[in-house]
């Protein structure tokens, strides 16, 4: 039986200017996760890169490749354990997760950008400790709030400050993780997997309590020059991605997202063998990780090992087309 958890996002207007760091809380709050679907949206300011490359971002199809994605994948996915978390909800002490608990968080996003072409993120000790704050607050209070109450138990500045900065979740760090990239609950946004496959990313807070979890996401300076990022991505793509945990991406939309091309009058066919697989595209809401991103959300289809799905998009003022190869990875 799945397990439900919720992802969230905030609402409102979005301050703060493409290219730098959404300014913590406020207005400019971040994306929270957990185990149900019952989510609030609100867009967070665009932390990506200025983009250095102009054609379209197909990847090779390197006969060797389906291989090497399949070995990343399982190697990143041997060691899934939580950690121990050493704080205590009722002393409202944010404590620390180990190493282990951290590090397996922070391999899965890395894991996740390396198949979408994007490089690597580092956490930073300060990040992590205000993200662990915030994981505080949220498992104290048994709720997701991008502007916590002062009036909330265990508040506290820092922990606030992580969370309008934040992916937030109802679940632990590193099942958070799968969780914000399949992205349940939010149609108009599909904001927690765009804030990870960000060109500007990192350094990122990992932080997590036994019941909660924060990930700081904004005011990054990471090196990404994707001119869009695709996900699935283009070349081969594991079988297991599309439904890692709790939902499917099947379910909840595929994404492309760019700040380098004006998304909103897009149009998205795919097609596989040369026939038709329809999808239902919206546009989705504006600088959540990406100035523009849409979805497109299989209709009467799911995703199938062995095929290849042909994607093109249209509308926009350069062409964009790729090949996503699924691969069984197990």
């Amino acid at each position: 039986m799945r397990t439900m958890v919720a992802v969230s996002m905030c609402l409102g207007a979005c301050v703060g200017e493409v290219g730098g760091g959404g300014a913590p809380g406020g207005a400019d709050g971040g994306i929270d996760g957990s185990a149900s679907a019952s989510d609030d949206a609100r867009p967070g300011s665009v932390i990506d890169a200025a983009p250095s490359t102009t054609m379209p971002d197909a990847a090779p199809q390197d006969p060797g490749r389906a291989a090497q994605v399949c070995e990343r994948w399982r190697a990143d996915r041997v060691a899934l354990a939580e950690g121990s978390w050493s704080g205590s909800v009722d002393a409202c002490s944010a404590g620390d997760v180990t190493t282990d608990g951290r590090g397996n968080a922070l391999r899965l996003v890395n894991l996740y950008r390396w198949l979408a072409d994007l490089p690597p993120v580092t956490t930073d000790p300060a990040l992590d400790a205000k993200a662990q704050q915030c994981a505080l607050m949220m498992d104290a209070n048994g709720a997701l709030d991008h502007s916590p109450p002062t009036s909330w138990r265990c508040y506290s500045a820092a922990g606030a400050e992580a969370a309008g900065s934040s992916n937030i979740a109802s679940t632990r760090g590193v099942a958070a993780v799968d969780l914000y990239m399949v992205d349940p609950g939010n149609p108009t946004t599909m904001g927690h997997r765009r804030w990870i496959l960000s060109n500007g990313l990192g350094p990122i807070g990992l932080g997590t309590t036994d019941g909660s979890s924060c990930m700081w996401v904004f005011g990054g300076d990471g090196g990404g020059d994707r001119r869009w990022t695709a996900w699935p991505p283009p070349g081969p793509f594991p079988l297991q991605a599309v439904d890692p945990s709790f939902a499917s991406i099947d379910e909840t939309g595929w994404t492309l997202q760019s700040s380098a091309i004006d998304l909103r009058s897009a149009r998205v066919t795919v097609t596989a063998g040369g026939a038709a697989k329809p999808v239902t595209t919206t546009v989705l809401g504006a600088n959540f990780g990406s100035r523009h991103a849409v979805s497109f959300v299989p209709q009467g289809w799911t995703t199938q090992a062995g095929v290849t799905y042909h994607v093109e998009v249209s509308g926009t003022s350069e062409p964009i087309v790729y090949d996503v190869s699924v691969v069984d990875c197990r």
